[in-house]
This record gives C-alpha cells, sequence and structure tokens, in this order.
C-alpha cells in the first residue's frame, strides 16, 4: 500500500533539489494516486502555479468534471488561500495536511510585496478598504448584466450546483 502522505513529503522534497519550492500535493480516489504535483511557481514563473492547483487541474481534467468528491487531497502544508478556495470549491471528501504554517515559518521565506506568513491570511478578515494590497470598488450597472446573462442562459433559475455522490 502506498504512504500517500510520505508521497506527498518525497515530491516536495525532489522540487527543492530541483530548484522548485517545498510545496507538493497529492490526490487520492479508490486508495489509488489519481494525480499530484509540486509547486511550480519558480520553474514557470507562474503565481497560480500552487501544487493544489496544479494537481487538481490533472484530476479535474482526468475525471472529466469540476468536482472531486471521493478523493483524499494530502498536501504539505495547509493550504494558502488561493488553494483553500479551490479545495472548497472542488469538494473532495477530506483534504490531510502534513505540517501547519506556524511549522514552517522559521524555515520558510517569501518575498512578495503584500505577502508576509505572519499577516497573510489575516488579510482576508478585513473589509476590502483595509488590506494592505490596494483595493478600489468601481460600480458597473453592466457588470451584473453578465450574470444577468448567464441566469437567462441557464433556466433562469438561481440554483446552486449539485456535487455529485462520493
Amino acid at each position: 500500500m502506498v504512504d500517500f502522505a510520505q508521497r506527498t513529503i518525497d515530491l516536495a522534497r525532489q522540487n527543492v533539489a530541483e530548484g522548485g519550492r517545498p510545496f507538493a500535493t497529492v490526490i487520492v480516489k479508490d486508495g489509488e494516486i489519481l494525480a499530484e504535483s509540486a509547486n511550480k511557481v519558480a520553474q514557470t514563473n507562474d503565481p497560480t502555479a500552487h501544487a493544489e492547483i496544479l494537481a487538481i487541474r490533472e484530476a479535474c481534467t482526468k475525471l472529466g468534471t469540476e468536482h472531486l468528491v471521493g478523493t483524499t487531497i494530502y498536501v504539505l502544508a495547509h493550504p494558502c488561500p488561493m488553494c483553500l478556495g479551490s479545495l472548497y470549491y472542488c469538494s473532495p471528501d477530506e483534504v490531510v495536511f502534513l505540517t501547519t504554517r506556524d511549522a514552517y515559518e522559521p524555515h520558510y521565506v517569501d518575498d512578495r510585496k503584500y505577502f508576509e506568513l505572519a499577516t497573510f491570511y489575516e488579510e482576508f478578515a478585513k473589509d476590502w478598504r483595509h488590506r494592505r494590497l490596494p483595493m478600489r470598488y468601481q460600480p458597473r450597472a453592466t457588470a451584473v448584466d453578465v450574470y444577468r446573462f448567464w441566469q437567462e442562459r441557464n433556466g433562469g433559475q438561481r440554483t446552486a450546483t449539485v456535487a455529485p455522490p462520493g
């Protein structure tokens, strides 16, 4: 039997050895690895190329769905807000993380303008007016029209997407 947690650690370690960042994800369905990825931000210059995002893309493509019901997703560290949002959106049965940001923070530095491990998660709880990242609300009625158009094209009712049973 495969130790999926250890596979996640091994992917992250290999990625560091190859010049990448220390993060990895393994997605398991029915006891088998469905998809896996290390973080590829450094290799691709794509700030969205987090391990979770890449593995979710691969798994959803293989299954032909946006839902990952029936899966367990192993991640090296507690997910960042972008990845956490993606995990909520794809609806796995469980997410297993192998370390916390408090545990790895003394050993890892990220040099983003608005990103600091000590404060990043707190930013999301703030009203948008008080975040470090400058944000400006510029209301346009026609922006809402796009959603009205979507509603018209999808039967005229606003209903939640139902995840398929696991």
